[in-house]
C-alpha cells in the first residue's frame, strides 16, 4: 500500500533537503522551528491490465452514450487527436500510453470499415513534433500506416484553409479549430492527465485551437482570475473552455473523450534516479554515497552535457487509470484520480514558500530552460499546485532554486529571444506587455513561418508564459531566485541570492523575522489542498 503525502515539521534532526536546481540538486539545511516540507504521496498501484483496462473503457463508457464500436460505421470521417510532447514529463517509457490507447481506437475502427482516419497531435501554438515524437508517442506501428500518406500530422494553428469557425460564447468568446476535426463524423481525444489542469474541453478548445480562439482565455485578465489552474471551479481558464465546448456541441462536433491517468513514479525505484524518489531521512548509506557521486560527476560535467543526460531520461510511470466516454463526465472522474495521488492536506499558508526548479516543463522537452520558462514553470505552475489557497500568503515570499542561465534554443524559442532582450527590458508588467506588444509578435510573419514551417513556438507563446505567471506575481510580495544567473534574474524583475541562507535573510525585509517557511518538495508532483 503506497503511502499518502505528508507534511514534515523541520527539526534539529531532519537531515537537509533536496532542491533541484535545474541540471543539478543542492542540499540544503530549513530554519528549524519554523518550517516545513510538504512531500508527495509515493506511486499509485498501477493498473495489471492497462490493455484491458482501456477495452473495458471504450466498451463502457461514462456519460451514458453507446460504447465506441457503436459509432463507427463504414463511410463515416474519424479523427483521432492526442496530446502533444507537452505531457508527461519526462516522457515516460514505451510503450507510451497514447499509442495503447490509439491502437485500440484503430482496431475497432478497422472492424467496422472506417478507411477515412486521420490523427492530429492537438498543439495549439506549440511547436511541432519531430518524427522520432511522434513515433514515440503514436508506435512505429501507426506512424508507418498513417504519416506517410500524410495523415499523421501535426496541428497548424496559422492554417487558415483548415481552421473552421464555429461560433461565439455569451461572452464573445470565438471559437476556431481544426477544419478536419469540425468536420468529422466522430472526434475521438487520446488524453494525458499529468495534473488536473488538463483535459476535459481544454483538449479540443485549446489543443486544436488558432491563435484567434486562444486569445480569449490566455490573457492576463484570465490568468488573474484562474484560482488556481488545477482546480477548475475556481479557474477562469476552464470556465472559458467550457463555454467553448459548449460551442463545439451546439455546433454538431461529437468527441468521444479518452483520458488516462499516470502515477507519480517519476524516477523509478531502481537505477541512477531512484534516490530522488525518496524521503532525505530514509536515504541508507548507498543512497548518500550514490547522490553525492551523482552531484559530483553532474557538476564537473559542461551545461550541455548536463542537459543531455537529464532530457534522454524516460520515466517509469505506470498507468493507473482510463475512463471514456462523455466530456465532462470522463474529466470529473479523471481528476479524482489526479488528486488521490497528489494532493496532500496542509494546515494554513505560509510567509516563505520556498522550491527547487528541475531542468524541464511543459514547453522544453528536448530543449533549453530559458529565464521566461523558469518563471513560468515557478510561478505559473509550481505556485499554482493548490487547492483552496495558495500555499504562500499574500504579501509573502516565494524563493526558486534555479541556475537561470541567459540561454535560448533559437530554433525552438525565437520569439522568447526578442520577448526578453526587448519587451522585459522595456516593462514587466503583464498588462502593459498585453496591451504594447502582444499583437506585434502574435501577428508577425517570421515568427509565423517558423511555427508552420520549422520547429518553433508561436510568437505569442512567450507573452502567455508570462501571463501564466499573473497570478502568483500580484500576490506574492518578493520573488528571490537562488543561484541563478544575476543579469537574467534581474531582467526577469525579480531578486538574486548566491544562497538559500542569503534569500532567507532578504525575506526578512518583506515578511519579517521568524517567519515561517514551507518547502514544496517536487518533483515528483505534490498538490497543497491549503486548509
Amino acid at each position: 500500500m503506497p503511502r499518502p503525502g505528508f507534511v514534515l515539521d523541520v527539526d534539529r534532526s531532519t537531515p537537509p533537503i533536496l532542491f533541484h536546481h535545474g541540471e543539478s540538486f543542492r542540499l540544503e539545511k530549513l530554519p528549524t522551528g519554523r518550517s516545513r516540507v510538504l512531500y508527495p504521496g509515493e506511486p499509485l498501484e498501477p493498473l495489471d491490465d492497462p490493455e484491458g483496462a482501456i477495452r473495458d473503457a471504450l466498451e463502457s463508457p461514462l456519460g451514458g452514450g453507446p460504447p465506441l464500436r457503436a459509432l463507427l460505421h463504414a463511410g463515416m470521417k474519424l479523427t483521432i487527436c492526442f496530446d502533444d510532447i507537452s505531457l508527461p514529463l519526462p516522457p515516460m517509457r514505451r510503450p507510451d500510453i497514447r499509442q495503447r490507447v490509439i491502437e485500440a481506437v484503430l482496431d475497432l475502427a478497422a472492424e467496422a470499415g472506417v478507411d477515412d482516419v486521420h490523427l492530429i497531435a492537438a498543439l495549439a501554438l506549440h511547436r511541432r513534433m519531430t518524427e522520432a515524437e511522434l513515433r514515440h508517442a503514436v508506435g512505429d506501428r501507426v506512424y508507418d500506416a498513417f504519416a506517410p500518406h500524410g495523415l499523421l500530422y501535426n496541428h497548424d494553428a496559422e492554417d487558415p484553409d483548415n481552421l473552421a469557425f464555429l461560433g461565439t460564447t455569451p461572452q464573445g468568446e470565438e471559437v476556431e479549430i481544426s477544419k478536419r476535426a469540425a468536420e468529422s463524423d466522430l472526434v475521438v481525444y487520446v488524453n494525458i492527465n499529468l495534473v488536473a489542469m488538463d483535459g476535459g474541453h481544454k483538449s479540443t478548445a485549446t489543443g486544436l485551437a488558432s491563435y484567434r480562439s486562444l486569445r480569449h482565455h490566455h490573457n492576463v485578465t484570465t490568468m488573474q482570475h484562474s484560482r488556481s489552474f488545477m482546480d477548475r471551479h475556481h479557474s477562469e481558464l476552464h470556465r472559458s473552455n467550457w463555454r467553448m465546448g459548449k460551442v463545439l456541441r451546439d455546433a454538431g462536433v461529437k468527441v468521444f473523450q479518452i483520458e488516462t491517468t499516470l502515477n507519480n513514479d517519476t524516477f523509478g525505484a531502481n537505477g541512477p534516479m531512484a534516490v530522488l524518489q525518496k524521503r532525505e531521512w530514509e536515504w541508507t548509506a548507498r543512497d548518500r554515497a550514490s547522490f553525492l557521486a551523482m552531484k559530483a560527476g553532474l557538476d564537473r560535467l559542461p551545461l550541455k552535457a548536463r542537459r543531455r543526460i537529464f532530457q534522454a531520461w524516460q520515466a517509469p510511470y505506470g498507468v493507473t487509470s482510463v475512463q471514456a466516454g462523455e466530456v465532462e463526465a470522463v474529466h470529473d472522474v479523471t481528476t479524482e484520480t489526479v488528486f488521490r495521488q497528489q494532493l496532500v492536506p496542509i494546515e494554513g499558508q505560509t510567509d516563505i514558500l520556498t522550491m527547487g526548479l528541475p531542468y524541464i516543463c511543459p514547453y522544453n522537452v528536448g530543449s533549453v530552460m530559458n529565464p521566461i520558462l523558469v518563471m513560468c514553470l515557478g510561478l505559473g505552475y509550481f505556485f499554482n499546485m493548490y487547492r483552496g489557497r495558495p500555499l504562500v500568503r499574500e504579501g509573502g515570499v516565494v524563493i526558486m532554486s534555479h541556475p537561470t542561465t541567459w540561454e535560448f534554443h533559437p530554433v525552438h524559442h525565437p520569439s522568447y529571444i526578442d520577448f526578453f532582450e526587448q519587451v522585459l527590458a522595456d516593462t514587466t508588467d503583464p498588462l502593459e506587455i498585453e496591451a504594447r506588444y502582444e499583437k506585434q509578435y502574435a501577428e508577425d510573419e517570421w515568427y509565423r513561418h517558423l511555427y508552420r514551417t520549422s520547429y518553433a513556438y508561436h510568437g505569442v507563446h512567450p507573452f502567455y508564459m508570462w501571463y501564466w505567471g499573473c497570478h502568483a506575481l500580484g500576490h506574492a510580495g518578493k520573488v528571490i531566485v537562488v543561484g541563478g544567473e544575476t543579469r537574467s534574474v534581474r531582467r526577469l524583475g525579480f531578486t538574486p541570492a548566491s544562497t538559500l541562507a542569503d534569500a532567507l535573510e532578504m525575506a526578512e525585509d518583506v515578511v519579517g523575522r521568524q517567519a515561517s517557511i514551507t518547502h514544496l518538495h517536487n518533483p515528483p508532483l505534490v498538490m497543497a489542498d491549503v486548509k
